[in-house]
């Protein structure tokens, strides 16, 4: 699972707002009793917005966008842990006294084992984003599918914040989400996945139930394979 920084932030917009952070973690903890191995990437765009900060070293700036995914992801693990849900956090950069260090074969047993594994640190490395991240775990893990979850119901052929008109997908290939530039991940991330073969579940994080009944029935929100 893909969950942006501003998922966290609720109705806050900014920072981390735990009554949601624990509603999250009760939807997903859903999946979970469900038996199903959970691996969760985590952004860091309520805290920090590294590529807009035209007055720093873009590196730099990405490094301290991977602190606030770090944040994020001890929030979402210790809202794991007030509900009694087994969990793990792994950090693509070492932080021996925060977190694990992100090892491949570690994060599948974790799961193995029944634990849900939240990844920080995005790469672990700038210029690339967490939505890249999310598709390199998913690839790195054998993950049968990618969900992210947004703001919105599914993927659309124009912003439907600000377009009535606008017409959602049930399902869409990964080449006609590069050529029509539709705003579901990056080019680096989509790519990634087609190559891999890992299908992209897009979802409105804010429904109930919504993880659990998008596992169940991919109809819901958009498909992309």
């Amino acid at each position: 699972m893909k969950l942006s920084g501003e998922v966290l932030a609720g109705d806050k917009k900014t920072g981390i707002d735990f009554e949601r952070t624990l509603e999250l973690a009760r939807e997903i903890k859903k999946c979970h009793d469900e038996g199903y191995e959970i691996g969760i990437v985590v952004g860091g765009g309520n805290f920090w917005r590294g590529k807009s900060n035209e007055y720093m070293d873009r590196a730099t700036s990405d490094y301290i966008g991977m602190l606030g995914t770090v944040m994020n992801a001890l929030a979402l693990g210790d809202a794991f842990k007030q509900i009694n849900c087994p969990v793990r956090v792994q950090t693509g950069v070492e932080m021996r006294q925060i977190a694990e260090f992100y090892i491949k074969d570690r994060a599948i047993r974790h799961m193995e084992k029944g634990r849900i594994v939240i990844f920080g640190c995005g790469t672990g490395s700038p210029f690339f984003s967490t939505d890249t991240a999310s598709a390199l775990r998913a690839a790195e893990i054998n993950a049968d599918i990618l969900i992210k979850g947004t703001k919105v119901d599914g993927v659309y052929d124009k912003d439907p914040m600000k377009h009535k008109d606008a017409k959602k997908y049930d399902e869409i290939s990964y080449i006609d989400v590069l050529n029509k530039k539709l705003n579901v991940m990056d080019s680096t991330a989509i790519s990634l996945c087609m190559e891999e073969g890992i299908p992209i579940l897009v979802v409105n994080i804010n429904e109930e139930n919504i993880m659990l009944d998008a596992i169940n029935d991919p109809k819901i929100g958009t498909l992309v394979k």
